[in-house]
C-alpha cells in the first residue's frame, strides 16, 4: 500500500509539477516580471514619459532560474499527489472508484481547495500591491484550505443534509470572517497587470490539479491491478 501510494505519487506530482512550471514560464512569468518594472520604478503608472508606453524588456531565458523553478514546482506537486493519493486511498475504502475519470474531479477539488477558496478573498498578487501583514495571511490562507477540504469531503461522502449543510459553513466560514486586508489599497502596479496574474495563475492552478488528479488515479489504479490479480489468483 505505501509502495503504491509514493509510486502515484511521485508520477503524478512529477508530471503534473512539469506541467505547471512550464505554463508559468509562458503564461505568468511575463506578467510577473512586468509588475516587477513597476515595483522598481523602471515604469510608472500614468507616466507621461514615451518610454513607458513601449513594450517593456521581461528579460531572456535564466537557465538557473528556470530550471529551480521547474524542480521546486514537480517538488511541491509531488507533496500534494501523497496527500491527494493517500485521500484517494481512505476513499477507496468507502466504496468509491478511482479511475483516470474520476480522478479529474479529484484534481479540480483539488484545485478549489488549494486555489480557488482562498483566491475568492486573498487573490494572487503581484509585487508592489499593499498587503496585510504575512503571518495572518498565512494563517488565514492555511484555515481556508482546510475548511474548503473538509467540506468538499462532506459534500462527496456526507450522507444526509446535515453533513452537506456543514460543508457549507466550512466553505462560507472563513469568507464571513474575512481575509486579513490592508488599511488602504495602494501600489504602482496598473489593476490591468493584477487582474491579469491572477486569472492566469488560477488558470495554471487549474491546469495543473486536473493533470494531477489525473495521473493520481491513473497510476494508482494501474499499480493496483498486480495485487488485485494476485488476491484473486
Amino acid at each position: 500500500m505505501l509502495s503504491r501510494l509514493v509510486t502515484s505519487a511521485l508520477f503524478a506530482g512529477a508530471a503534473a509539477g512539469l506541467l505547471a512550471a512550464l505554463l508559468q514560464l509562458v503564461f505568468v512569468q511575463p506578467v510577473l516580471l512586468h509588475a516587477e518594472l513597476y515595483e522598481s520604478g523602471a515604469l510608472v503608472h500614468f507616466g507621461t514619459s514615451a518610454a513607458n508606453s513601449a513594450t517593456p524588456d521581461l528579460g531572456g531565458f535564466d537557465p538557473l532560474r528556470d530550471s529551480l523553478s521547474i524542480l521546486f514546482s514537480m517538488l511541491v506537486y509531488s507533496g500534494y499527489g501523497m496527500v491527494l493519493v493517500a485521500l484517494m486511498s481512505q476513499a477507496q475504502e468507502r466504496g468509491a472508484v478511482i479511475n483516470a475519470r474520476t480522478g479529474l474531479i479529484w484534481g479540480i477539488a483539488g484545485f478549489i481547495a488549494l486555489h480557488l477558496a482562498p483566491a475568492f478573498s486573498l487573490p494572487p498578487e503581484v509585487p508592489g500591491v499593499a498587503a496585510a501583514d504575512l503571518g495572518p495571511r498565512q494563517l488565514w490562507w492555511t484555515a481556508t484550505v482546510v475548511t474548503a477540504g473538509i467540506g468538499l469531503w462532506l459534500i462527496a461522502f456526507g450522507r444526509n443534509w446535515l453533513w452537506w449543510g456543514a460543508a457549507v459553513v466550512l466553505l462560507l466560514a472563513p469568507h464571513l470572517v474575512g481575509a486579513p486586508l490592508p488599511q488602504s489599497f495602494a501600489g504602482p502596479v496598473p489593476t490591468e497587470i493584477g487582474a491579469q496574474f491572477a486569472a492566469r495563475a488560477l488558470g495554471v492552478g487549474l491546469a495543473a490539479w486536473v493533470m494531477l488528479g489525473g495521473f493520481a488515479a491513473f497510476f494508482w489504479e494501474r499499480l493496483s491491478q498486480p495485487e488485485g490479480v494476485t488476491r484473486s489468483a
